[in-house]
């Protein structure tokens, strides 16, 4: 059951992230799942875990973490 609360979390982090860089329209459930977990260990990796926390998550570093994915992935694909 934790691992679907970690997927959950994930989605909404990964939603959130999209939604702040506005490219979250063409991504999918799938994409912001990935987004958000991804996001969430690389921002705690270089942030820390501070702030509030939901599913083994800080949800702060997590979603600038995410934030970067999204940029960085979306820099990537949008250079076709």
């Amino acid at each position: 059951m934790g691992w679907l609360w970690s997927l959950i979390i994930g989605a909404v982090i990964g939603a959130i992230a999209g939604a702040i860089t506005k490219k979250g329209g063409s991504m999918g459930w799938i994409a912001n799942i990935v987004a958000g977990l991804v996001g969430s260990a690389i921002g705690q990796a270089l942030l820390g875990s501070w702030g509030p926390s939901l599913a083994g998550m800080a949800l702060i570093p997590s979603i600038i973490g995410a934030v970067i994915v999204v940029a960085v992935v979306s820099f990537f694909i949008g250079r076709k």
